[in-house]
C-alpha cells in the first residue's frame, strides 16, 4: 500500500489531476532548492572556504530522497499548500 493515499493527499478538495500538477510544481521547487544548495556548496569548495565534501554540505533531506517524495511529504506536513485560483 502506498502511503499516503490519494484520498489523504486530496483531502476531498482536489481531483487526481490537480493533485499531480500540484505535486509536480512542488517537486520542481524542491529540485530548484537542491540545485541552488549544490551551487553554493561548490562555490564554497572552489573558494577554499571549507574542507567538507560536497555531499556533506547538502542537506540530508535532498540527497537521500527523490524530489517527488519530498514534495508529497511537504504536502502531507502542510509545508506546501495547494490552492485553486479565484475565478474572475
Amino acid at each position: 500500500m502506498i502511503y499516503p493515499t490519494i484520498e489523504q493527499l486530496a483531502k476531498g478538495e482536489f481531483n487526481r489531476y490537480e493533485l499531480v500538477v500540484g505535486v509536480a510544481k512542488c517537486a520542481r521547487l524542491v529540485t530548484d532548492e537542491y540545485v541552488d544548495m549544490k551551487a553554493k556548496a561548490q562555490k564554497m569548495i572552489d573558494n577554499h572556504e571549507t574542507e567538507k565534501s560536497l555531499s556533506a554540505l547538502i542537506a540530508p533531506e535532498y540527497k537521500d530522497q527523490k524530489a517527488v517524495k519530498i514534495a508529497i511529504a511537504r504536502l502531507v506536513d502542510g509545508k506546501y499548500r495547494m490552492v485553486r485560483p479565484e475565478n474572475k
